[in-house]
């Protein structure tokens, strides 16, 4: 049981603080001021083919 409570503890103290500190680093690197163009650019994908949509190439079909 000593490896459960090491464990418990360390899991309640030291990786909390890891894992907060990684989100936080997470969310100002997403929010720093030289993202928005990349951001941007990719929350454009979905639209991209809008006015000219792709051509139905889809997989081979199989005719017997």
């Amino acid at each position: 049981m000593e490896t459960y409570t090491f464990l418990r503890a360390f899991a309640d103290s030291w990786m909390l603080l890891a894992l907060f500190t990684f989100f936080v680093g997470v969310v100002i690197w997403v929010m720093r001021p030289g993202a928005t163009n990349a951001y941007d650019s990719v929350s454009r994908i979905p639209f991209r083919h809008e006015n000219a949509p792709v051509s139905d190439i889809g997989p081979a079909s199989e005719e017997d």
